[in-house]
């Protein structure tokens, strides 16, 4: 089998939509694999995130959004390349560079990158196998004017341009998600509305410049650096005490150049992020277990919490319940309840019931599944896809 029926063979076996309404940070990305995320909230009020994935022929649309501050460690699938465009509202940061309406971020396949993005940020992600795109390159005669994204790149694109391309996946996405049934039994209009999304991603490509980046922007970028580097310490001593002393020793620079970098980029101190990258990895450890398995003391333990009661304080604090709370309840209660998959959803796809973080069952989020495819002292429209009016009209 080639490469390209390889990678398409992987898109393919996914259902052709799929809406994720994601109410708690630690259950992002359980049962989609196209994109790895790991999300810590850092605004204290109820998480409103989406995701739609939309899979036409041997590509995919996602469509994202959140209502809260946040930070996001992404891993594009080892076999996809990934175009990013923004809404033109979004205000964040990619690897320490602001995003705009006016920019596209390229990321070759297995890339990593760590946003920050602000409340109200909506982002439209292509994702397509590098066999799939070279061969419309050939065909389109474009080689001498094509270069395939290396790394994480964030380019300069004519505005008008790359929002009309935001404004179409954005379109797509909700199309998608209110009449799942017109994608799941139309293959015909899956490849007409990828030959419409290329058209469009080569549009926005023939505009892409390279930007110039000032010295505003490589500051950012090495204070963004010295975060990463302070979080990858914190997460690699999880069971230790740690002071800012130890940050400072593992990033090479001073407690006021380490405190300034974590305030502009997370907009706290060094001791309150790592302390919340903390509560939300017991918080995920805690819905994976139950209570005969371990206790929340031990778990408090291993990330490094030994103080039980203010461990608990912070725990209510950041996610609305006690973790004691977390611990009782079934796995699969606070991400999703698999024991409604048979509940029929009225676009003709599969119901499932999503619990947030300390939410009564009246305020739950869905996911729905086409039928198709069953702290202190210092320590831490056209070609076939009608319009979303013509659609409300025809139901």
């Amino acid at each position: 089998m080639s490469r390209q029926n390889s990678e398409k063979s992987k898109l393919a076996i996914l259902p052709a939509v799929t809406v994720v309404e994601i109410r708690d940070p630690t259950a992002v990305g359980e049962g989609i694999e196209i994109v790895r995320q790991d999300l810590v909230q850092l605004e204290k009020k109820p998480l409103r995130a989406r995701q739609i994935y939309v899979r036409l022929d041997d590509s995919m649309v996602l469509f994202q959004s959140t209502n809260t501050r946040m930070r996001v460690r992404t891993t594009v699938h080892d076999g996809l390349l990934a175009y990013v465009v923004f809404g033109p509202q979004s205000e964040g940061t990619i690897n320490g560079l602001p995003i705009g309406p006016n920019r596209m971020l390229t990321a070759e396949p297995g890339s990593k990158a760590e946003l920050v993005v602000e409340a109200g940020y909506e982002s439209v992600a292509i994702l397509l196998s590098p066999a799939a795109l070279v061969s419309h390159v050939i065909d389109r005669q474009r080689e001498d004017t094509y270069r395939a994204p290396s790394g994480i790149e964030m380019l300069q694109t004519k505005e008008i341009t790359v929002c009309g391309l935001f404004a179409w996946g954005k379109r797509l996405a909700n199309t998608a998600a209110l009449h799942p049934e017109l994608f799941n039994d139309g293959k015909e209009l899956r490849v007409s509305v990828q030959t419409e999304l290329l058209e469009m991603l080569f549009a926005a490509l023939d505009t892409v410049t390279t930007p110039q980046h000032t010295r505003s922007h490589q500051s950012r970028q090495s204070r963004n650096h010295i975060v990463k580097l302070a979080e990858e310490y914190a997460l690699a001593h999880i069971e230790d005490r740690l002071y800012v002393t130890d940050l400072c020793v593992a990033t090479g620079v001073s407690e006021r150049t380490l405190q300034y970098a974590f305030q502009e980029v997370m907009g706290m101190s060094p001791v309150a992020y790592l302390t919340r990258l903390r509560l939300h990895r017991v918080r995920k450890a805690l819905r994976m277990e139950t209570c005969g398995s371990t206790t929340v003391s031990d778990l408090a333990l291993r990330w490094g919490f030994w103080h039980f009661g203010d461990f608990s304080r912070a725990y209510k604090d950041c996610f609305g319940e006690l973790p004691s709370e977390t611990l009782r309840r079934k796995p699969a209660e606070t991400s999703i309840r698999r024991s409604e998959v048979d509940k029929p959803h009225p676009g003709g796809g599969r119901l499932y019931k999503e619990t947030p973080c300390g939410a009564t069952a009246a305020d739950n989020g869905n996911i729905i599944i086409p039928a198709a495819s069953q702290a202190g002292d210092g320590q831490l429209g056209a070609c076939g896809l009608e319009t979303h009016a013509a659609l409300q009209e025809k139901s």
